[in-house]
């Protein structure tokens, strides 16, 4: 029913992952992946989105949506409500209240937000680096101290430090946690008992939870998620259906905050910024997604899964050097090249100078991240086997002779 080999030609659709890279802190449009550059293409494998067409329903309802010709002020209905509330149910096991229901034009305008509306400047924000590198912008940009409760490698996976946690939560003035659930870029999933003893900390010391959700559909088969609403009805939970159907343009996230007094806070600062309204394809687009897209869903991650276990086995078998950390959601892949020595500029230098691949480089993700690589899984076989033979290729010729041979 779905072939998510077939390669789909990006160009020329102004994507941020196929058209632009940053450079010095800004976005530019480049032509370094165009095909006819032949070997010295560059392959994008950074921002977290797939080379997937939506599911069909969803492209059906825009297009539907679309031939009415009017395209007013909207604002999310009774549908919208009734298929988040419906999907959360369903393959969460987690009852919503509509009422809860807030619509943000993203998760990361939504972590801005609650920050603005939880916390004052100066006071603590909690994180765990190495995290989604937003996370750092959402309490920097409104003046909050940041507050790290670095992750533990443990193995092939993260843990988190409960007693440092402990430590920081009860300082004064740390008000707030920005929690990332399922953790990106580590792709891990918190068990019920860790985020129990997460909830538990930071409610004994009044400390606020914001759960970023995002990732939680796209868990690996054979896993679960817990969501956080679960746990602690006083925190602020983050999601949406872009990263899950592949439809992040659509710039629609679901926000749940089950407390009225916190709801308030949080529209306050929406008002305050002049941010209402929903674009009207966006809703229909996820109302079709949590609807009809299961069958593809569940397809994906299989075929995700498949792209996982072929890159473990190649980089095991043909780059021993590089350490991969188990990967429980997400389609996002996080590799460790630190065996090697390398700064972060000689890393990145390689990865794209030399491999031609662009990735999200692992210091940007915080303490902890320096030496590792992000590589999203979301695209045709072929794409990760020409990406993972390029590596091997640049370990090869210029990082084995430096560290006298394979390990």
């Amino acid at each position: 029913m779905f072939d998510f080999d077939r390669p789909v030609d990006r160009l020329n659709t102004d994507s941020v992952k196929w058209e632009y890279r940053f450079e010095r802190g800004v976005l530019r449009r480049w032509d370094d992946t165009d095909p006819e550059l032949g070997d010295e293409r560059v392959i994008p494998l950074w921002v977290a989105d797939m080379d997937f067409r939506c599911p069909e329903p969803v492209i059906e309802a825009i297009k539907s949506r679309a031939e009415h010709g009017i395209f007013g002020y909207s604002r999310v209905g009774p549908r919208y409500l009734e298929s988040v509330v419906s999907w959360m149910e369903r393959r969460h096991g987690w009852h919503v209240d509509p009422e809860w229901i807030v619509n943000t034009a993203g998760v990361v305008p939504a972590l801005h937000l609650a920050t603005r509306a939880f916390a004052r400047p100066g006071e603590g924000v909690i994180v765990q680096p190495p995290v989604y590198y937003p996370f750092y912008s959402a309490v920097r940009s409104h003046g909050c101290e940041l507050v790290t409760n670095p992750l533990r490698q443990v193995g092939s996976r993260y843990e988190m430090d409960f007693e440092d946690l402990e430590a920081k939560a009860s300082r004064p003035g740390t008000t707030l946690a920005l929690l990332c659930s399922p953790h990106n870029p580590g792709g891990r999933l918190w068990s019920r008992e860790e985020l129990q003893r997460f909830s538990e900390i930071c409610r004994a010391n009044d400390v606020r939870v914001v759960s970023d959700e995002i990732h939680g559909d796209l868990v690996m088969p054979g896993r679960r998620f817990v969501p956080f609403g679960t746990i602690d009805p006083r925190a602020v939970i983050c999601t949406a259906a872009s990263k899950t159907f592949n439809m992040a343009g659509m710039k629609i996230s679901t926000v749940m905050i089950p407390d009225p007094d916190q709801r308030a806070a949080f529209l306050a600062e929406m008002q305050g910024l002049g941010m209402f309204g929903t674009n009207p394809l966006s809703i229909v687009a996820t109302e079709a997604a949590y609807t009809f897209g299961e069958p593809w869903l569940e397809a994906v991650l299989e075929y995700i899964a498949a792209n996982r276990d072929w890159v473990v086995r190649f980089v095991a078998e043909r780059i021993p050097e590089v350490e991969v950390m188990d990967l429980d959601a997400t389609y996002l892949l996080w590799l460790d090249f630190r065996a090697f020595g390398l700064d972060a500029g000689t890393l990145e230098s390689l990865m794209l100078g030399k491999a031609r691949l662009y990735l999200d480089e692992g210091h940007l993700f915080g303490p902890g991240g320096e030496g590792w690589e992000r590589i999203n899984l979301a695209c045709p076989r072929a794409v990760l086997e020409d990406a993972l033979h390029r590596i091997k290729r640049v370990v090869d010729e210029h990082l084995r002779p430096m560290s006298g041979g394979v390990r």
